[in-house]
């Protein structure tokens, strides 16, 4: 099973996925990002080849830290999308590592794409660790901003994930 780490997260894929992080490719990182000062990436691209469907995962740990960003967190998220979209196209062509190239043919050729925002906030919100967001709002703007790419975007809470989410969530022990 396709196992991989996303800041102290393993995410545990099923047999027969294909995994990978994305904001670590050699294409994003010396070619695409340098594009643009606003392009940025998703954390996961996740192929779950029976089914031709391509996942875009990104994942916020805000359990210890509140967010201070000011920039909406439905817009971030969203140019991340939107990114990592475009970028996929020339990757196929003009990526450096043949990884990245078959990886990038691979999701082009998905016959659905999901759109899922883990997010991992504190289980007790307190004075001290507040929500930084509330999921149900974040959860309408995606409905209305994903419509296109995917009409069932999701926010999970990763300490409380639905059925529909195919992978499981481990916290790395130190």
């Amino acid at each position: 099973m396709p196992e991989i780490n996303v800041d102290g997260l393993l995410f545990v894929f099923p047999e027969g996925w294909e995994v990978d992080k994305f904001d670590e490719w050699a294409f994003y990182r010396n070619q695409f990002s340098k594009q643009h000062n606003n392009i940025k990436a998703v954390d996961l691209l996740a192929l779950e080849c029976s089914k031709k469907t391509l996942w875009l995962i990104e994942v916020k740990d805000f359990s210890c830290h509140k967010r201070y960003k000011t920039e909406d967190l439905s817009d971030e998220i969203f140019g991340k999308i939107i990114s990592t979209l475009a970028a996929l196209l020339p990757a196929k062509v003009n990526a450096s590592e043949i990884k990245e190239i078959n990886f990038a043919k691979k999701a082009i050729k998905a016959s659905k794409i999901r759109v899922i925002f883990q997010v991992y906030q504190p289980r007790k919100p307190s004075k001290l660790f507040p929500k930084s967001f509330d999921e149900s709002d974040l959860q309408k703007e995606f409905n209305i901003s994903f419509k296109s790419i995917d009409p069932h975007a999701l926010v999970v809470d990763g300490n409380d994930m639905p059925d529909c989410i195919p992978w499981e969530v481990r916290r790395k022990q130190n």
